[in-house]
């Protein structure tokens, strides 16, 4: 069975959106598990650093260290709000937020991970595990950045294609269209 679009363009191949939907919720997928796993990683690389502080030294923790713990714990409730809620609850998801998450989770790992290898660098020394342990935070970081800002890039594209506002079936105030009248 041929359309008229088939008919006005013979040599288009079709394309097949849920192709395309479903390869997109796969790479969305493998994105959110990494995040989550690489996000747990910083969370306990970050909280041994910060006990390391808290009990063998006369000081706090520094606020790089704390900050990109709480960025992680901020991470984990991200990563669920935007695989369950829009999974099972999709009345209670928006695109907007979601997109504003993401893009809130790049900017904190990008200043985390900036402000944490300054505060390295700035150190007279830097030995043992503990050392270890901040170096590795600073790498899981940037690749948290990474992560972060790949599915923003995705996201982004998903509101640009269908467009910034919700599409419903009423009308701009939740009101049913008008119906044509029936002609005499």
């Amino acid at each position: 069975m041929t359309t008229h679009r088939d008919a006005r363009f013979p040599n288009r191949t079709p394309r097949f959106p849920t192709a395309n939907m479903i390869s997109t919720n796969i790479i969305i997928l493998g994105i959110r598990a990494a995040q989550l796993v690489f996000a747990i990683i910083v969370m306990a690389l970050t909280a041994y650093v910060a006990h390391w502080y808290n009990v063998d030294t006369l000081t706090s923790s520094p606020s790089q260290i704390n900050w990109l713990l709480a960025v992680s714990i901020f991470t984990i409730v991200s990563v669920a709000y935007l695989e369950l809620v829009q999974r099972f609850v999709p009345r209670l998801s928006h695109q907007m937020v979601s997109v504003g998450i993401e893009a809130a989770n790049a900017v904190f790992y990008f200043s985390g991970f900036i402000a944490l290898a300054v505060f390295m660098s700035r150190l007279l020394f830097c030995r043992g595990s503990v050392c270890g342990a901040a170096r590795a935070s600073i790498a899981f970081g940037a690749f948290e950045f990474l992560l972060w800002t790949a599915s923003l890039i995705i996201a982004g594209k998903e509101v640009a294609k269908s467009g910034f506002l919700r599409r419903t079936p009423k009308g701009p105030l939740n009101v049913p269209p008008m119906k044509e009248a029936q002609a005499a």
